[in-house]
């Protein structure tokens, strides 16, 4: 086996990438990284691992300057841990990660290539004098590196999604309990009879105004956001992902008023963005339509399996079906 950095993913075949990050999701494939290497908070190089020729194992390791998100502050997410410089292996955004790994490598090579990638990550963060670590990795992740690492994970959080049975919406309600299914039905007749226009959009035909109600979203939760800065990260998003990313938008006098964000990959729908004017909201669980049904019948449309939601708040989304996964993080040192 042969192990190389490279600085650029562009430098890598998109479609040798994708054959190890296909399983692994939405954050770890090629176009998504492509579009976050530019990021100037932190400095990336791309471990490859080779055998005869063949690309079998894979990693982004980026070398973090300054976080601006404290969710990858590892000091704030992993108790005990005091300040300091880190080397995050894997993906950097989206919270959910795992190396890349050839999926017919035997037991043996795989614990091999895996090893490659550890040695990257801790070979680079001793010439940073930084520390190598793994965050919001998957179980089946964590149990791998844990043994390489000689490490014990430290759980962050959870992983949802919905599995979407079926071809119709009527499918998904289905496999719910039927206090379920009635609680979804009387949602959705709300919104509809709210009066909003419904448009599907590219997220380049309407950044600014995405922007300014994902700011308002962030400032809800106690992050406040500069309008201006949200709508910049969703126009850089939309260049970075060649305009690929679905925005399905509330309008009311010809006004966004509410927005869902989303990326159709892998057979699975990826929830990345929302925003809402909520002085002008109706009270018509925009939220829930926006995020969850309108996404749901869009995958059905497009022959999608599955709606990834991603961490926090739980219990709202296992009510309409999702299955939860645990995240962990990984000393890599």
């Amino acid at each position: 086996m042969i192990l190389t950095l490279v600085p650029d993913i562009m430098d890598v075949p998109a479609d040798r990438w994708d054959a190890l990050s296909a399983q692994a999701g939405f954050y770890l494939s090629h176009r998504w990284l492509s579009a976050q290497q530019h990021d100037p908070t932190a400095r990336v190089r791309y471990a490859l691992v080779h055998d005869e020729g063949r690309l079998i194992a894979a990693a982004p390791l980026y070398v973090v300057d300054t976080e601006p998100n404290d969710l990858y502050r590892v000091h704030e997410i992993v108790p005990g841990r005091a300040p300091g410089r880190t080397v995050l292996a894997g993906a950097r955004r989206g919270y959910l990660n795992a190396p890349l790994l050839h999926p017919r490598l035997t037991p043996d090579r795989r614990r091999e290539a895996l090893g490659r990638l550890v040695a990257a990550s801790r070979s680079l963060a001793a010439a940073e004098q930084a520390q190598p670590w793994w965050l919001y990795v998957t179980d089946a992740a964590a149990a791998e590196l844990a043994d390489v690492c000689n490490a014990v994970p430290v759980q962050l959080n959870q992983d949802a999604r919905i599995p979407l049975p079926g071809s119709t919406f009527d499918d998904y309600l289905a496999g719910l309990p039927s206090k379920r299914r009635v609680t979804i039905r009387r949602e959705r007749r709300a919104f509809a009879e709210a009066g909003y226009e419904l448009r599907t959009l590219r997220l380049s035909e309407c950044a600014d105004a995405a922007g300014a109600l994902a700011a308002q979203l962030q400032g809800r939760h106690g992050h406040p956001a500069d309008p201006g800065f949200m709508a910049a990260l969703l126009r850089e998003q939309a260049e970075g992902m060649a305009d690929t990313g679905i925005v399905h938008a509330a309008y009311a006098e010809n006004r966004m008023i509410a927005f869902s964000l989303f990326y159709l990959h892998a057979d699975t729908v990826w929830i990345r963005s929302t925003g809402y004017e909520y002085a002008q909201l109706r009270g018509a669980h925009e939220y829930f339509n926006l995020v969850y049904y309108l996404p749901i019948e869009y995958a059905y449309a497009h022959g999608a399996t599955a709606l990834h939601l991603g961490m926090e708040s739980l219990r709202a989304k296992t009510f309409r079906g999702a299955v939860t996964s645990a995240l962990w993080a990984v000393d890599g040192s």
